[in-house]
């Protein structure tokens, strides 16, 4: 009868991890996003664009995280020295985003444009997701890292929140175009987002460095 209760108490902070870290890596001034934002306020396609930049960031994440941890499986030093390459990473990554907060930019959807077929909008979100080497270095190599950290039953719980995140930010970016955009076009509201970002990775990062100390 207790099972279910004790094993959410344990999975539940590991889903909030995958989700605050993919969070911290996908929102950012880029041309996916920018894409999306314009598909939103043209109100063309949206549900196709998100559910595949959503589902491509789900499989991407999965294959980083279950693939890491059997690569990992049977070399503790290498996943080791990993989680402290990722907790640099994510020290490094806070720092950048708190200096943003003092040279703010903003996220606008390219203007003009002809109106697309579903094909060629789901093409262009495949190149903006697939062709961007950023994407397999987030998703694949860091979060794929991080996640194979944790254990076995807990791994499908860090994929859900990162994946988690990763739709709900397509969904609200794209679905929420007309709300969002002027409040994305102001640096002020990047300020916000960078600071807490910014604080988000440096935390990550401390409980990344705990980890690697109490396993070794």
């Amino acid at each position: 009868m207790n099972s279910l209760p004790s094993t959410m108490a344990v999975a539940w902070p590991v889903f909030l991890q995958g989700l605050a870290l993919s969070f911290g890596l996908i929102v950012a001034i880029g041309s996916q996003n920018a894409f999306v934002l314009r598909q939103g306020l043209r109100r063309e396609h949206v549900g196709s664009v998100v559910l595949f930049c959503g589902v491509a960031d789900a499989v991407l994440i999965a294959a980083g995280v279950f693939g890491m941890a059997q690569a990992l499986g049977d070399r503790p030093q290498l996943a080791r020295a990993l989680a402290l390459a990722g907790a640099l990473f994510l020290a490094w990554y806070g720092w950048k985003a708190l200096l943003r907060v003092r040279h703010a930019g903003r996220l606008q959807a390219a203007p003009g444009g002809d109106g697309l077929h579903r094909g060629a909008a789901l093409a262009q979100a495949a190149a903006f997701t697939l062709l961007n080497p950023h994407v397999y270095l987030d998703t694949v190599l860091l979060v794929g890292s991080i996640g194979a950290q944790q254990p076995a039953m807990l791994q499908g719980w860090f994929v859900a929140g990162a994946s988690a995140a990763s739709m709900a930010w397509f969904t609200l970016l794209g679905f929420g175009a007309r709300w969002l955009a002027p409040w994305f076009a102001r640096p002020r509201a990047w300020q916000v987002l960078d600071g807490l970002i910014g604080v988000t990775m440096w935390v990550l990062s401390a409980l990344l460095v705990r980890h690697a100390l109490i396993v070794a």
